[in-house]
């Protein structure tokens, strides 16, 4: 495990820009970051998603906003796991793998 594995897999939740960097900086085989970095892949293409139907308005802007409000629910339990080192999956989102 790296010396900054916690920082790399909190870090990886932040925004866009976290995730680039965490995916960047990150040491290939270390386990606990691939999986947050999963994670948070994840985390954000669903909020993208979610920001993109708030902006159409109506029925979906409601959509939307749950499922952003879901987001961040997954986001801060990403973040408290990634801090107790935890490679336990996130609810509904954590079977799923796309880093390999």
């Amino acid at each position: 495990m790296h010396k900054n594995s916690k920082l790399y897999a909190a870090i990886s939740y932040i925004t866009w820009v976290g995730f680039i960097i965490s995916l960047l900086l990150r040491d290939k085989d270390d386990t606990l970051v691939r999986r947050h970095l999963n994670q948070a892949l994840i985390i954000n293409v669903i909020e993208t998603i979610g920001g993109i139907l708030i902006r159409v308005g109506g029925l979906f802007g409601i959509v939307g906003e749950i499922v952003d409000i879901a987001c961040l629910v997954l986001f801060v339990m990403g973040i408290v796991r990634a801090l107790k080192m935890s490679e336990e999956p996130l609810p509904l989102i954590g079977g799923f793998n796309i880093i390999t």
